[in-house]
């Protein structure tokens, strides 16, 4: 009668115990680029409501709007919930604020908060004094 190895068997049961990690692994890679790209949206949207928002003659509500347009148009799938929130911290700058959600691999899952802001000076004319 043959007798059995001690090895047999032993490629199935490393693939066991290291299959559930590889998933783990690349599904971790999948949520860190869906986050990532959620938040350079946000950034984006930011830095765009603030350029609107500073413009001679502009107003904080232009770039609030200005912020969610971009969202709406560029990844309203990828961001969700987003708001804008346009401030004017001081009477010579204005700040956007954008937050959301990235997306989740996971079912029913909430994904990652993000928040991102840009800020800037207000344009406006000046005039030099004559000496």
């Amino acid at each position: 009668m043959p007798t059995l190895r001690r090895e047999d068997g032993s490629a199935s049961i490393e693939l066991v115990i290291l299959f559930p990690a590889l998933l783990l692994v690349v599904t971790a890679l999948v949520q860190y680029g869906l986050w990532f790209h959620a938040r350079s949206l946000a950034l984006a949207a930011a830095q765009e409501g603030v350029a609107v928002a500073r413009a001679y003659g502009s107003s904080p509500q232009a770039g609030h709007d200005t912020a969610l347009a971009f969202i709406r148009d560029h990844g309203a799938d990828t961001l969700t919930g987003a708001a804008a929130v346009a401030t004017t911290p001081d009477p010579q700058s204005v700040k956007v604020v954008v937050s959301g959600r990235s997306l989740s691999v996971l079912p029913g899952a909430p994904g990652i908060e993000i928040s991102q802001s840009a800020d800037g000076p207000l344009e406006r004319f000046t005039t030099t004094e004559a000496p």
